[in-house]
């Protein structure tokens, strides 16, 4: 069972513009819950057979990178007739793969809407054999796909100091990159890291104590930082975001849910460049680019989650909303 609480649930699925036979691509599965509401609004009557449901048919598609997610999903089918009925069906098709690859993973189906939830599953980070978590004894793996070869290990002992401190700024925009980044190199000239304890310490060891106790554990930013450098999340981001404009259909929507500040600027900027037309220099007297605006964005610009959500799910605070239109 699933311990992930799905992050601006209703937010989302109202954003998307969801109707009876839409297809949907939910390019980030993890526990489900987007997905499962998705098909609950697009996909024949809960309670009929779908040769007697009537209306037109629709179809969700799901991606994940993640193996184990997408048995934990399966189990859950399992137990839900309505779903287990449609996954058997294909009405609810899951891919193995990256969500940059959205375009293949469409296959040719005009979409009319698709959600990317850029946060990882409580499933994932309370997973200790996974890596992710200084909060979980593990390993220092932090590989979505476990078919690839760069763990965070790797990078921990292998990165020289200019560059893990390139990595910690970059990715978890943290300051005191270069200073963990010689507590890093230092130690290990000694003993390898192997494992998230040993990191956590060793990070913790090299924060300045009035830093240690403010509400986040110093190795935060720098866990955001490896997770990011091991499974190429940046690159992978700007590609599923080209792909997404390319598979919707006019008039489909694009929702992507971030949760720190790179990302949000990423996905910000992106939309902000789909939904300019003429891009000419202000002192020519017509347009000569031809440039037409690809989307168009949806106000509120962004929308967080509401502070009832951040009670019940701490994990929510960080996360931000924002959604565009195909024009």
């Amino acid at each position: 069972m699933t311990r992930h609480i799905p992050v601006l649930l209703n937010e989302a699925i109202e954003a998307l513009n969801l109707h009876p036979g839409s297809v949907v691509v939910d390019a980030t599965l993890g526990g489900g819950g987007h997905l499962i509401e998705i098909a609950k609004r697009v996909l024949p009557a809960r309670n009929a057979s779908s040769d007697d449901a009537g209306g037109p048919e629709g179809k969700v598609i799901a991606i994940d990178l993640d193996e184990d997610a997408i048995e934990r999903f399966k189990t859950r089918c399992g137990g839900d007739a309505f779903l287990s009925r449609m996954l058997g069906e294909g009405k609810i098709r899951i891919v193995h793969g990256n969500y940059s690859a959205i375009e293949e993973a469409a296959d040719g189906a005009s979409v009319d809407a698709i959600l990317a939830d850029l946060g990882f599953s409580s499933d994932q980070v309370e997973e200790g054999a996974r890596g992710f978590s200084f909060r979980a004894a593990g390993p220092l793996d932090m590989r979505l796909d476990r078919r690839t070869k760069l763990t965070a290990r790797d990078i921990v002992n292998g990165y020289t100091e200019r560059e893990l401190i390139h990595v910690f700024r970059e990715y978890g925009e943290e300051t005191g990159a270069g200073r963990i980044a010689k507590a890093i190199t230092s130690a290990r000239k000694e003993r390898s890291f192997e494992t998230t304890e040993a990191l956590a310490a060793c990070i913790t060891e090299a924060t300045p104590i009035r830093y240690r106790h403010t509400g986040i554990h110093p190795a935060t930013k720098v866990f955001q930082a490896l997770r990011m450098e091991v499974n190429g999340e940046r690159e992978h981001l700007r590609a599923f975001l080209e792909g997404a404009v390319k598979a919707l259909a006019s008039g489909g929507r694009l929702a992507v849910i971030t949760f720190h500040s790179g990302e949000d600027r990423l996905v910000k900027s992106f939309f902000k460049q789909e939904a300019q037309g003429c891009v000419c220099p202000p002192n020519f007297p017509e347009c000569r680019c031809g440039r037409a605006p690809a989307l168009s964005l949806i106000r509120p610009h962004f929308i967080r989650p509401s502070d009832e959500e951040t009670a019940r799910n701490p994990r929510a605070r960080s996360a931000i909303l924002r959604v565009a239109e195909k024009v």
